[in-house]
């Protein structure tokens, strides 16, 4: 990780990715004065940034380590800067594939890409910044609900795909476990904001699906790489659910989505844990 530059008055780049080269050509930007450029490797280090500096753009691979790792960086910069801008850029020219993957309204590049008008993109975006817009979070919450059904179907697809989570072989019935409740707590929970400082009450749906994955032969890896699953599934439903306006707008309140299921997955997770001492005890 390296930090170029230390004015102020300079946008900060948070740059995103594997490849070392492409981490050195955009740090360069830094040396003519125009923006400050941090670098991180994996997403492990970028959160970490993200957490302990502000960011005025993201800049990141779609794919590191795996796939839709940009979509986690944008979400968690969101969540710290809600007037962020964010670009993901990809290797492969299927765009539809790349929004499919981390369904956002910001812009998917395609490499190469050239220094130059990249970062005239950056300065334009940042000159031009709209206001933050309102999300009508009952409408959201309207949305996960009616197309419940839609969302399993593709949640179940993506994990049929997954060498991992398959190494369990079940039915799609039982592999769907608890998901219809998680949904539903979820769409509850967004109509019902939770105070700054209150207790959070449990979702009986995670705690019943960490007792069932638990039964059904699970490990700890397999349940948050399923609950990422279902977390990038639920914004693709919003995705082709909403104009471009509105889903824009519920991009700007992404945080409340992903704490909801950032809580429902520990309480999961607790769940099969106690399990799990149970049966050693």
């Amino acid at each position: 990780m390296t930090a170029k530059s230390e004015r102020v008055e300079q946008p900060k780049i948070l740059v995103v990715d594997d490849n070392e080269q492409v981490r050195a050509s955009l740090e360069k930007v830094s040396e003519v004065g125009q923006f400050q450029i941090t670098t991180a490797a994996n997403v492990g280090e970028a959160l970490h940034l993200i957490e302990a500096e502000p960011f005025d753009v993201l800049l990141s691979a779609l794919r590191m380590t795996e796939e839709g790792d940009g979509f986690t960086a944008v979400v968690a910069l969101h969540g710290k800067n809600p007037d962020a801008l964010s670009l993901v850029y990809t290797g492969y020219p299927e765009l539809k594939h790349a929004l499919d993957t981390i369904l956002l309204h910001y812009e998917v590049l395609v490499k190469p890409i050239g220094i130059v008008p990249l970062f005239k993109k950056i300065q334009e975006s940042l000159e031009n910044s709209e206001t933050r817009p309102a999300t009508n979070m009952q409408s959201v919450a309207d949305i996960l609900e009616r197309d419940i059904f839609v969302t399993i179907v593709d949640w179940l697809d993506r994990v049929e795909r997954d060498g991992d989570l398959t190494r369990v072989s079940l039915s799609k019935e039982c592999r769907t476990g608890r998901l219809p409740g998680l949904i539903k707590d979820l769409a509850n929970r967004l109509r019902s904001p939770q105070e700054q400082g209150s207790a959070r009450a449990a979702s009986e749906a995670a705690v019943e699906h960490g007792k069932l994955r638990f039964a059904q032969g699970y490990s700890l890896s397999m349940l948050v790489a399923e609950s990422r699953i279902l977390h990038v599934c639920i914004f693709k439903t919003l995705y082709n659910s909403l104009s471009p306006e509105d889903f824009r707008a519920v991009l700007w309140d992404a945080n409340a989505i992903t704490e909801e299921c950032d809580a429902q997955l520990k309480q999961t997770l607790a769940s099969f844990t106690r399990r799990t001492v149970m049966t050693a005890a």
